[in-house]
């Protein structure tokens, strides 16, 4: 061995720590050789068998595992040198506690698998919707609880007094508790959404002026897709205290159609027209009719009013359309003629008799036909 490799440089040689480099820069190599391979020639075989549970195992398994190796990889290097006692103990302590949370990291991915893989499209077979509410909150709590264990087993292996720790985080807890009171109220409001049932995943609610879809019901909050598409996020508090409509439960959305025909329309006619908005709306899979019926005498108009309700899960606006598309195409087949406004004049002669009549001609939008002089 040449003479300078056994020179001293802060307590090891030069061999030491040349040995030391040489180990942790293996451990990176060997680092990109397992993803080199991995992605190369493991993945491409996972994805050539019938199952995807090999894929998703390689996606779980790879990073912390990585993680872990490249922790070891250090450790191992750094031990091959003379350290003060303080330093190794801080090496060992870190060491441990690292490949503890990689471990931890690992059990959290595949539960994370487990959940997303398998219990998820299981619960979405089911008929009930408690399970596709209740999957979320197990998922984060499992979560939770898996990386709560697996701080203090990492902390009590670094050799930290975990029960010191601990009491520490009861005193702590409380205090944070205090400031902390609209989450506490919250995680209350969610307890309270899942013992009572006011609504359930994907219902349609109204609360504080906010109309739409629940899409996932959480500890703290519930997220509502809105008719208008952007999410809202309700805390829970406001479920326990506040007011919330349920339109899934009350049949769903009430919707009127008023539709006015003019004045030379016939008896049988309206009848007629109101024999077509019920045939269309009882065709509709996704109406259900309330009443229909030849409301009043308008200013410039018959009008025929029809309530129904639109119970499918889709936004209400399509059904709608559809409706009212369905109503202008069979109307204008029957030649039933939709009334617009207009108004007759009738002029006074100096003898106090009338005069001829003055209609005004159709305001602009109104269509090609013509308006019918009433007197």
């Amino acid at each position: 061995m040449p003479g300078f490799l056994r020179d001293q440089f802060y307590g090891n040689t030069i061999a030491e720590w040349l040995t030391a480099a040489a180990i942790i820069l293996g451990t990176f190599i060997g680092i990109k050789l397992v993803y080199y391979v991995s992605s190369h020639f493991v993945r491409r075989i996972a994805s050539k068998t019938k199952t995807k549970f090999d894929d998703v195992l390689i996606d779980v398994v790879e990073s912390p595992v990585v993680a872990a190796i490249t922790i070891a990889g250090i450790w191992v290097g750094i031990s091959t040198l003379t350290l003060p006692e303080s330093g190794q103990t801080l090496v060992d302590g870190g060491s441990t506690f690292g490949i503890v949370m990689c471990v931890t990291w690992l059990l959290s991915r595949v539960i994370d698998a487990v959940f997303a893989e398998i219990l998820a499209p299981l619960a979405s077979k089911t008929k009930t919707d408690l399970d596709d509410q209740l999957l979320p909150v197990a998922r984060k709590g499992s979560k939770l609880i898996v990386w709560s264990l697996g701080t203090i087993v990492a902390l009590n292996n670094a050799g930290y007094n975990v029960g010191a720790v601990l009491a520490g985080l009861g005193i702590g807890g409380l205090a944070l508790a205090m400031a902390a009171k609209d989450t506490v109220a919250n995680m209350f409001g969610g307890v309270t959404v899942f013992a009572d049932r006011p609504f359930a995943v994907h219902d349609r609610i109204c609360i504080d002026g906010h109309e739409g879809f629940v899409r996932e019901i959480g500890i703290r909050t519930t997220r509502i897709e809105t008719l208008a598409g952007p999410w809202v996020i309700i805390p829970n508090a406001r479920f326990s205290d506040g007011e919330v409509e349920n339109i899934t439960i009350a049949r769903g959305l009430r919707v009127e159609l008023v539709v006015g025909l003019t004045y030379d329309t016939t008896h049988e006619q309206m009848q007629r027209a109101k024999q077509i908005i019920e045939d269309i709306l009882e065709k509709h899979e996704e109406t259900e009719i309330w009443d229909t019926g030849f409301e009043n005498f308008g200013d410039f108009s018959l009008n025929i009013r029809a309530v129904y309700y639109v119970t499918g899960k889709r936004r209400p606006l399509p059904v709608q359309s559809e409706v009212n598309m369905a109503v202008l195409e069979r109307f204008n087949a029957e030649g039933l003629d939709f009334a617009f406004p207009t108004q007759t004049l009738h002029l006074l002669r100096g003898d106090g008799q009338d005069g001829d009549e003055k209609q005004p001609s159709p305001p602009i939008g109104a269509g090609g036909r013509q308006p019918r002089a009433r007197s």
